[in-house]
């Protein structure tokens, strides 16, 4: 079977997708303190450098993606239909939402590699736009034609079923992360008493 540059595009882009999704998924593990000691496997695993590498892998590879467009002899990408994809050849508000998902995967990434320097509560703003980039890639994956020829979603193609479900994945995270959110500010919040302490002479 040969590969095709567009299959070659959505294969990396598939790709990112999946690296994006475990990424999020180590992330809440790390909100929730998840001990991989008391709990599956049972053994000292570094999720925390999965999770920077997962990051790396991602911007990588969301790079990659659509690198080999500009192979492609028709439709025909330049650069710029890569980089501002608004005016490009076929489908450019699913293009431009890749784009931007893109660059959202790459402010995540550089901030995160300067994170002490920032600050926590700066780079923590910044960390959390990896949502809206997962909406955008999300949105990117499942609603353009891989085959560039402006056809119907194939709502069951392998690749698109592999999205939705690493889509309902990080509904679950998001979700889960959003309801944990506020008991964990409720206990960082210090207790005050309302009486005064009693002195003992």
């Amino acid at each position: 079977m040969e590969i095709t540059l567009l299959d070659l595009t959505a294969y990396i882009g598939l790709t990112a997708v999946g690296a994006i999704t475990i990424n999020m998924l180590l992330g809440v593990m790390m909100a929730f303190r998840y001990s991989p000691v008391r709990n599956w496997p049972h053994r000292r695993f570094n999720y925390f450098r999965l999770h920077n590498w997962t990051g790396y892998i991602a911007l990588v590879v969301t790079l990659l993606h659509p690198l080999p467009l500009l192979l492609n002899k028709s439709p025909k990408f330049r650069v710029l239909d890569i980089v501002y994809p608004v005016h490009s050849p076929q489908q450019p508000l699913e293009n431009t939402i890749g784009a931007i998902a893109l660059y959202i995967v790459a402010l995540m990434v550089i901030t995160s590699y300067f994170r002490i320097q920032l600050g926590r509560r700066t780079w923590k703003a910044f960390h959390f736009t990896v949502y809206l980039g997962a909406v955008a890639l999300f949105y990117h994956s499942l609603f353009t034609d891989p085959d560039l020829k402006g056809a119907g979603i194939d709502w069951l193609d392998g690749g698109k079923v592999f999205v939705e479900i690493c889509a309902f994945v990080i509904l679950i995270t998001i979700i889960l992360r959003a309801r944990h959110a506020p008991k964990k500010a409720h206990l960082a919040k210090p207790t005050h008493s309302s009486h005064q302490p009693t002195v003992t002479r």
